[in-house]
This record gives C-alpha cells, structure tokens and sequence, in this order.
C-alpha cells in the first residue's frame, strides 16, 4: 500500500488541515510529544499561529526491574500508576516514591534540554492540542492527557496523523476532541505509515522549539518556511 506520509513534517501539514478550526482561537496551546511529535507539531503550530512545546512523559520502572512500568508521569502531573501490577510487585511505599522521584528528576534534566531555561506553559485556560508522529498502543499519550487534565485546560484536544482504529476510539472518551487523519485498518505499526522515519534527535527538537519560540513573536508572524530537517 502507498505511504501516506512522506516524513514527519508532512504529516504534520497534512495534521493541520484536520484541526484548522482552532485557528480562530488566541487560548489555543500545541504541546508535542518528544521526540518524534515534535517535527509533527510544529507544523500544526506554523499552521494555527499558535506558541509550541512539548509535553514529556517519563516511564516509572519497577525498583531492580526497570524495564517492568509499574506507571508513567507527565510533565506537571501526577503520577500515574498500573494498579495490577503494583498489587503483584507489593513495593514498599518508600520504593515508589524513589522511582517517582527520579522520574521528576529525569522530567526536570530534558525539560533543561528542550527549553533552555524558559518557563513551561501555563496550562489552565487553555485550548491544548496534544500531538504526537502516531497512536500504536496510546499508554504514553495517555499519561500526558491524563497529567495534563490535572492542570485544568478550558478544552483538551488530541491530534496525531495516523493510529490504531480501536486505540483510538479509546483516547476518544478520555479527550475533548479526538483528531486522528487516518485509521488503517490493518494497522502494524507507526513508522510503517511513514516513507521516512528516521529517529527524531534531541538537536532537531531544540532547534524546531527555538524556530517556534521565534515566530510567535509579531516581528516573524509573516514568516513561513522553517528550519530544515
């Protein structure tokens, strides 16, 4: 079958003519999911005129067996946890604090990465669009709505290019509005819809937060190319 997409960036032109009803809105906040949703959203944002950054997610792994998640926690969220799994593992309390704690610690070293310094976005009020390249199994996307529900948005969005039919009608009831461009139904695997999908790197991420950062300002709001990738 033909690719959709031809990397990351088109799919992300192509995203934006899915939610361009946003546009008309000043409170409207796009928050990618690094790395791979970066390239994606920025697109979206060039689009709408709207500021960008991103919302990390960080993996909480069983103290000794890291690579078991026994939850995951979001930028400016609570933690949140797999309930069967945590039953089975019987951690002591102070055991998972630890973990959540480095998880907070891990949030704070990228979000240093990506923005530099700058403060995250205020969340509440907002009109958030949550974007990332793809829904496979929808548990790290499901993380960030969750965290970011906590920071009471007037409207919680998600939009991605590509996701699984079922995985998506899931997420639909846990959003305001679910945008997903395309549902194939035999659907294997994200990258399997893409012509190109290199791996996203963190210098791509910075450099495409900058450009963002830059043309929201009213001096380059009539610029469109972007910085190539």
């Amino acid at each position: 079958m033909p690719m959709p997409y031809r990397d990351r960036r088109d799919a992300g032109r192509q995203l934006a003519a899915h939610v361009a009803h946003y546009a008309s809105d000043p409170r409207v906040l796009v928050l990618a999911l690094p790395r791979g949703g970066v390239p994606v959203a920025y697109e979206v944002a060039l689009a709408l005129r709207a500021p960008l950054d991103v919302c990390i997610v960080c993996k909480l792994g069983a103290p000794g067996r890291e690579e078991l998640a026994i939850g995951a926690i979001a930028s400016g969220g609570r933690a949140v946890f797999n309930a069967a799994i945590l039953r089975g593992l019987d951690l002591p309390a102070a055991a998972i604090e630890a973990v959540v704690v480095r998880a907070e610690a891990e949030i704070a070293r990228r979000e240093l990465a990506y923005r530099h310094g700058r403060p995250a976005p205020v969340i509440r009020g907002r009109v958030v669009l949550l974007i990332d390249d793809g829904l496979a199994t929808g548990a790290t996307m499901r993380v960030a709505v969750r965290a970011l529900r906590q920071q009471g948005p007037a409207c919680l969005a998600v939009a991605v290019p590509l996701g699984a039919p079922g995985i998506c009608a899931a997420l639909a009831h846990e959003v305001d509005d679910l945008v997903c461009a395309a549902m194939p139904e035999s659907f294997y695997a994200v990258g399997a819809w893409y012509d190109q999908f290199e791996q996203t790197t963190d210098d791509e991420v910075r450099a495409l937060l900058r450009e963002a950062a830059r043309r929201s300002s009213p001096a380059s709001i009539d610029d469109t190319e972007g910085p190539r990738t």
